[in-house]
């Protein structure tokens, strides 16, 4: 699938994301639309995955571990036809399967663990690494998280054992957009420097444009390529992308959108993709 390609899935997906919040009226617009390019070349160009056959036991792994964004992985499936698209509008309905945070025991095609509380899921995906490797299977475990949550210590204890045991099969992205609920990450605890931090404990590192989909590409392929490292890719991202009053915003984080709002990012959406 060339570039052209996922630019215009990318733009079905935000699309869908501010559908789905706001009739939802609650959910995290700003990390799910600063993750889309991430989400959308992983998906349709570099990830082992099977729409049709979502347990494939041959399958990579994809685990959110910023499960909060799980707007953005939802309205990937369903472009990816797991699951009708009309279900992305039951988000954070009563029995729906679309939970605030995804929810294993929904039986939702794509899901691999329930997430939310931050920090877990490099260690979820660390531990589903360790065990491909030992069965000498080829499977790859990607791991999305945000840039706060690397104030999380576990995130650390996860980083420190993946490089001890050479899991090469282990790629971790950051959504870097540099602002969590409470404001901007470096004034609310600084995690910097992140390429500084993950090479002094054994990781390959790649920085990139998160929303350049050529640079995404490069950092995926250069992963498949690391032997006896895992991999984190560093992506730089704006949060809130292609929304202009969302746009490098902390209020965005977790913000419901009114009707009107909802028609002036759609339409805002259109014109940035073109």
């Amino acid at each position: 699938m060339d570039t052209l390609d996922l630019k215009v899935i990318s733009t079905n997906v935000r699309k869908d994301i501010i559908k789905m919040l706001g009739i939802a009226g609650s959910g995290h617009p700003g990390g799910s639309l600063s993750s889309v390019e991430l989400l959308v070349s992983l998906y349709f160009k570099h990830m082992k995955f099977n729409p049709k056959d979502t347990k494939d036991p041959n399958r990579d792994y994809f685990i959110l571990s910023k499960g909060h964004v799980c707007p953005v992985l939802y309205a990937v499936l369903a472009q990816l036809e797991c699951f009708s698209s009309d279900e992305l509008y039951t988000l954070r309905k009563s029995g729906s399967r679309l939970q605030g945070h995804p929810a294993k025991d929904k039986e939702l095609p794509g899901i691999e663990v329930s997430t939310g509380s931050l920090g877990y899921g490099l260690s979820i995906g660390a531990g589903i690494a360790a065990g491909m490797k030992q069965a000498k299977k080829s499977n790859k475990v990607y791991v999305l998280m945000g840039d706060g949550e690397q104030q999380e210590g576990s995130i650390w204890e996860a980083a420190m054992s993946a490089a001890h045991y050479k899991l090469d099969n282990l790629c971790a992205i950051i959504d870097d957009n540099g602002l969590q609920i409470d404001g901007v990450t470096k004034d609310v605890m600084n995690v910097e420097p992140l390429i500084d931090k993950y090479s002094s404990f054994g990781w390959d590192v790649v920085e990139i444009d998160g929303h350049n989909l050529d640079e995404i590409d490069r950092a995926y392929l250069q992963f498949k390529t690391k032997k006896e490292k895992p991999t984190i890719i560093i992506a730089k991202t704006v949060k809130g992308k292609g929304v202009s009053f969302m746009e490098n915003l902390a209020q965005w984080h977790g913000k419901a959108l009114s009707k009107e709002q909802v028609e002036k990012a759609l339409a805002e959406i259109e014109a940035y993709e073109k």
